[in-house]
């Protein structure tokens, strides 16, 4: 086994053929998926807003580095179909997109203080 990477994955679909009582019971619970609810964890945080047109996942996956961003991205991918097979029946959707940042190759960028005379 090589070394561990983690990456960040935005999982992004369209809702499709929603049933009444899914539509109702996701405009009930439209505050609790807002961007407030925006954060990146190994179970996925789901976000959508009122129109119920667009939803994205966001995941924190870690997986071998070699297999890179295309194995994080489906991994994110089967964990959101698997959370959205789970809501029940009538939680239709689309195909689902994806795409990963390699947080261990990331380069941050800090501010430079100017020197104070």
């Amino acid at each position: 086994m090589g070394t561990q990477h983690t990456y960040r994955v935005i999982v992004r679909g369209t809702w499709d053929g929603l049933a009444d009582g899914a539509r109702e019971r996701l405009l009930a619970e439209v505050d609790e998926h807002g961007l407030a609810s925006m954060r990146f964890t190994p179970e996925g945080s789901l976000t959508y807003d009122q129109v119920l047109k667009h939803f994205s996942y966001r995941f924190v996956v870690e997986s071998d580095a070699e297999d890179g961003e295309e194995l994080a991205e489906a991994l994110a991918e089967e964990r959101a179909e698997a959370s959205l097979m789970a809501l029940g029946e009538g939680y239709g959707f689309g195909a689902l997109k994806s795409s990963a940042t390699d947080m261990d190759t990331m380069k941050v960028n800090r501010k430079h203080r100017a020197s104070r005379p």
